[in-house]
């Protein structure tokens, strides 16, 4: 099931939004605020974002843009009564996927979701499938050959963030950012740490390698 998150100050239009999509085949968590919103995002993971623009203490637009700084595949989508040309254009500039103007059309918002989360390449599974290889996101669960490879869950969500962008680099600082948050008193060498565990554990497949990209962080490369 794919977990949207909805951030919307009107109490009673984020109910009604999130309700929606809970009986439309999405766990839907509504949010507030900016504030409420990276709390739900530090403490777990989410596929898609919903967000207003016009907020207190932090926008949709600071809030769109920090989100993009942690997360850059992440589909935003803004839901706001703002139409105008230049309220869109600086929300697409800043990184966001789509723009919808209130009054919402619920059933129209689901059909925008469907088209973001295809073309984020996920709408179809949270499970890869790599040769012998499979990554199950919703039990978080990895098998090779069928032989369970004992994980925790950071461990799993590391590998399954680079397997799902095979090729793509990533720093030690998106790592850490992502998957310990960004306010982790913690070094970005932990990263490494995790590395070696990986590629201990991964060790017996020949599907893929985790490379180290000198001076920058690593990536997953299919053999």
């Amino acid at each position: 099931m794919f977990k949207i998150l909805v951030v919307e100050d009107d109490r009673d239009l984020c109910r009604t939004i999130c309700s929606f999509l809970s009986g439309n085949g999405y766990e839907a968590v509504g949010c507030q605020g900016a504030g409420e919103a990276y709390d739900a995002m530090y403490s777990g993971t989410f596929d898609l974002i919903i967000s207003d623009i016009m907020m207190p203490d932090i926008d949709g637009y600071e809030f769109a843009k920090t989100v993009r700084e942690i997360n850059e595949e992440i589909p935003i989508l803004f839901a706001t009564a703002r139409d105008d040309f230049a309220s869109k254009q600086r929300g697409y500039r800043i990184g966001i996927d789509d723009y919808m103007v209130k009054p919402i059309d619920l059933d129209e918002l689901v059909l925008h979701i469907g088209a973001l989360l295809r073309r984020a390449g996920i709408a179809s599974s949270h499970r890869l499938d790599i040769g012998r290889l499979s990554l199950d996101m919703d039990k978080r669960a990895a098998t090779y050959d069928g032989d369970e490879i004992p994980l925790t869950a950071r461990e799993f969500n590391i590998m399954f963030k680079l397997l799902s962008y095979p090729g793509k680099a990533f720093t030690r600082t998106q790592l850490m950012d992502e998957f310990w948050g960004v306010e982790t008193l913690t070094s970005p060498r932990a990263v490494d740490v995790y590395m070696t565990k990986l590629r201990g554990k991964f060790g017996m497949c020949s599907e893929f390698e985790i490379k180290t990209v000198h001076g920058l962080g690593y990536k997953a490369v299919l053999k």
